[in-house]
């Protein structure tokens, strides 16, 4: 199967309902039909890491859970956004197959509650492309040397979709609740000023600033390895015109 790679990071907010997956679902179809091979990365829906912060600290001894099993509890809110997307994407006749973070090749290393990405084998997400399949994949996780799943702290979903994009050369696209990065958070400000393009390092300090649109660590993932962003909320045109594009001098040419 030819065509040209392109990774999509859904956050927890653009899949906080049925609708909204029935709507992530067809914007993925919709570059499906464009002739893309997308790679979808995705959070938890809504406040599901939240929620289960607060039943793993109402059952644990002084409400301090074993971090492993922190760690394959907290997976599972990304696991259940994967598989709704991956049925989602199968009920429009679209191929697709939901994937825990290790079995998409995310190698990770350090503790449990604090892993880091070490890298990302592409093998397992290419054989599913060229069999004309997508892979939608459990972001903010990854799989340790000794087969234990590591979670990546908060925002970790980001990294997850950077990190891949990185290793397959793509274009990432970060899908969430604002329309573009702005200069200010357009949540608390009213005279924030969208941003049609800026550069990566602009990027960075304005996540390190602590802008929300994307995760700090993500954002100095793309700028290290050259990865083109482009941010914008999960109600635009399906297209995925608009927003913000975050690309580096020799990146990839923008899609049509």
């Amino acid at each position: 199967m030819s065509g040209r790679i392109i990774v999509l990071k859904f956050g927890g907010t653009s899949l906080g309902s049925a609708g909204r997956v029935r709507r992530a679902a067809a914007r993925i179809a919709a570059h499906v039909s464009r002739g893309r091979r997308p790679v979808v990365v995705v959070s938890a829906a809504g406040r599901t890491t939240d929620l289960l912060v607060r039943r793993l600290s109402a059952v644990a001894p002084g409400g301090r859970p074993d971090a492993r099993e922190a760690d394959r509890a907290l997976a599972t809110g990304e696991d259940l956004s994967a598989a709704l997307l991956a049925a989602a994407l199968a009920g429009l006749g679209v191929p697709a197959r939901s994937l825990r973070g290790g079995e998409a090749g995310v190698r990770a290393a350090g503790e449990f509650c604090g892993g880091r990405i070490e890298r990302v084998d592409e093998g397992p997400l290419l054989a599913l492309l060229e069999s004309g399949v997508v892979p939608v994949v459990s972001g903010f996780q990854g799989a340790r040397a000794d087969g234990e799943t590591l979670t990546l702290g908060r925002g970790g979903s980001d990294t997850s979709a950077v990190a891949i994009a990185a290793a397959l050369g793509a274009e990432c696209h970060i899908i969430t609740d604002v329309s573009a990065v702005h200069d200010q958070d357009p949540r608390t400000d009213a005279d924030a000023r969208a941003l049609a393009e800026i550069d990566p390092l602009a990027l960075v300090v304005l996540a390190e600033a602590g802008a929300r649109v994307v995760h700090p660590e993500a954002a100095r993932r793309a700028l290290a390895d050259r990865v083109p962003l482009r941010v914008y909320a999960w109600w635009a045109p399906l297209s995925g015109r608009g927003g913000t594009r975050i690309r580096p001098a020799a990146a990839l040419s923008e899609a049509a």
